[in-house]
């Protein structure tokens, strides 16, 4: 008989309908659990990790300050630590902070961490990025065996209960929190409900830290590439032709290539102007500290050394030290720039680089994004450090100024006038700097009554071919005159000598620079400065004899000399070329780029190539019109003997 209650038991393999509502209940807690557990680690742990940095500073690096071990480099070791346990310390009163909040923590929690974002990264670059150093620091004191000693010494008597082998027990310790962060709020955000507003905070929150690492980790490596370049090496020439391989040689000759299709203007140059306005400070900073080096130096080699030495002259020579690792990397840039716009040109041609490639191409990248970062404030520090040390120059100016002052007061006090009044003292130097003026205004004007007319000498007869070949490609119009010597400092300038005839070609540089020109010198083609250049007319000169024994006199040949300031401005005279430039036959132009041409008719050769260099092509000018044509179309006629030429001495 069956029991009363068995009714009540559910029939066997049904389920209860309330099971999953006690499973969704029990999930809900037990995330609930995980959450919280989750929020107290992240306080706990960074409660531990402030615990440990203030171990760290006051009482690790504290005890060894006061051992005054010459070797030890407690700046390397500990770099910033300060400022990221101040910051440590802060956050940490933030995140007690919270749990007053209750239902809120989460949120406040991720507005914490969203509003240290910034002053995070920015405190743990500079440790991170110096942290390989400190471990470098720490294993060549461990091959010291006194100061590793001095240093076990200074642990086990601070914080014996760690167990640390040694220092990078405790730097390590920021590294590791910096990454952890990420990890701690991810953990919490899995233990967080979708959909709630707290959840959206904290994968915010989550988000903006994984981006602080992620930054931290991009300057570390700029750093690293940074510090690989910004060495000056001094290598003997031996050295170098050691390092001499098959792939510098080309690596370098690229380069090379490059430099000169910017500078021809053949190749557009990748443009940073942001970039372009840092550098262009920093080198008129470098330039000033230098050249202010070169002055003191001078000064000092006269003077008291004393005060200047102390206040001047050390500060500026660990100013100059400063800038040779910037210097080095701005240099290095613009190799990499060949390197990255080589690779690029490739890359749109292959479609795809190399591994090595693809490492060179971050490798400029790296280089450009820690340069635009870090000159400004280079920048604006070293003008700081430069202006202290002018302001010391110039206290020290005063001071001597006074002391001469002195001694001249007493020198003056001796001489026959020292008691004169001053009125009357002024009246005499006056009076005395009048007739001075007088006598030097007649010896002047003697002067110019003896003096000769300006020597010239006529020129050879290879610089008259020289000038009548840069007639007859460019015209007369376009003949110029160096006013002085000319010295090549940069790629593709030209080094001339005073008195040089050259030919316009271009009144701006590759740059669009108007104070440096193209000019054609007769063979080489470069640019040199247009403030050393005057138009060239032929002047009416002194008589010469022609060479013919039989001829009494010649007419006046031509002279040029450079005319004094005070000289009335030189006749110019027609000038005519000894030979010109006629097509020897007809050409009918089949393209816009072309000329057409009819048989002797005269034209004027701009260029004797076409732009890639070929001599096959002539650039000409056909009654105002230009245009390439066959060389061989071209022949040279005589027009008349040509005349006498002449430079100044």
């Amino acid at each position: 008989m069956a029991s009363p209650h068995a009714e009540e038991l559910p029939a066997e393999g049904t389920a209860d309908p309330d099971a999953h509502i006690y499973e969704e209940v029990t999930l809900c807690e037990r995330m609930e659990l995980s959450q919280r557990l989750a929020v107290e680690e992240l306080i706990t742990t960074e409660a531990s990790y402030v615990h440990n940095l203030q171990l760290c500073l006051s009482d690790i690096r504290a005890h060894l300050q006061q051992k005054q071990l010459p070797d030890l480099d407690l700046e390397g070791l500990f770099s910033n630590i300060d400022d990221i346990l101040h910051l440590s310390r802060r956050f940490l009163r933030g995140l007690e902070a919270t749990a007053a909040q209750e239902h809120d923590q989460l949120l406040g929690i991720s507005t914490l961490f969203q509003e240290f974002k910034e002053e995070m990264e920015t405190v743990y670059k500079t440790y991170c990025a110096s942290y390989d150093n400190a471990l470098l620091l720490v294993e060549s004191y461990r091959k010291d065996p006194r100061l590793q000693e001095e240093i076990m010494d200074t642990l086990n008597a601070m914080v014996p209960h760690t167990s640390a082998s040694d220092l990078s027990f405790f730097l390590v310790m920021p590294v590791q929190r910096v990454t952890k962060y990420p990890l701690l709020l991810g953990k919490i955000l899995e233990n967080t409900p979708a959909g709630t507003s707290a959840h959206r905070a904290l994968a915010a929150a989550v988000s903006a830290m994984a981006q602080a690492n992620a930054n931290i980790n991009e300057y570390k490596r700029q750093q690293e590439v940074a510090t690989k370049y910004n060495k000056a090496e001094h290598l003997t020439l031996r050295d170098r032709l050691a390092r001499l391989n098959t792939h510098s040689i080309a690596k370098k000759t690229t380069r090379l290539s490059r430099l000169l299709m910017h500078e021809a203007g053949f190749v557009s140059k990748t443009e940073d102007k942001e970039y372009d306005n840092l550098e262009e400070k920093f080198q008129s900073v470098a330039s000033s500290v230098a050249a202010l080096k070169e002055n003191v130096a001078s000064y000092m080699a006269h003077l008291e050394k004393r005060r200047l030495d102390r206040l001047v002259w050390q500060p500026l020579c660990s100013l100059s030290e400063m800038l040779v690792g910037p210097q080095q990397l701005v240099k290095k840039r613009l190799d990499k720039l060949l390197d990255y716009e080589e690779i690029q040109e490739r890359k749109s041609e292959l479609g795809s680089v190399t591994y090595d490639e693809e490492a060179a191409m971050n490798t400029y990248l790296a280089i450009n994004a820690l340069l635009v970062a870090e000159l400004p404030r280079f920048n604006q520090l070293v003008v700081q450090l430069l202006g202290q040390v002018l302001g010391s120059l110039c206290i020290l100016h005063q001071d001597l100024a006074a002391e001469v002052l002195h001694e001249a007061e007493k020198e003056l006090k001796q001489l026959p006038r020292g008691h004169m009044p001053l009125p009357a003292f002024w009246r005499l130097v006056e009076d005395t700097l009048q007739q001075a003026g007088a006598q030097l205004r007649t010896f002047t004007q003697a002067f110019e009554t003896v003096t000769p007319s300006p020597v010239t000498q006529p020129l050879t007869a290879a610089e008259e071919r020289k000038v009548l070949s840069l007639v007859s490609k460019h015209g007369p119009d376009k003949l110029y005159q160096v006013t002085s010597n000319v010295s090549g400092s940069k790629d593709l300038d030209l080094t001339l000598q005073r008195g040089q005839i050259v030919a316009l070609l271009q009144r701006v540089d590759t740059k669009g620079n108007t104070s440096r020109w193209l000019v054609d010198a007769g063979g080489p083609r470069g640019f040199v400065p247009a403030g050393k250049l005057q138009p060239y007319s032929p002047v009416q000169g002194q008589q010469t004899r022609m060479q013919t024994p039989t001829q009494e006199s010649v007419p006046d040949r031509r002279r040029h000399s450079y005319a004094s300031p005070e000289a009335p401005s030189p006749q110019v005279a027609t000038f005519t070329p000894a030979f010109q430039m006629v097509a020897g036959f007809s050409f009918a132009a089949r393209s816009p780029q072309e000329v057409s041409l009819q048989a002797g008719q005269p034209v004027v050769v701009l260029e004797p190539h076409d732009k890639k260099g070929s001599k096959e092509w002539s650039l000409v000018e056909v009654n105002g019109q230009r245009g390439y044509v066959p060389s061989s179309y071209l022949v040279t006629v005589p027009v008349q003997e040509p005349m006498g030429w002449s430079v100044p001495v």
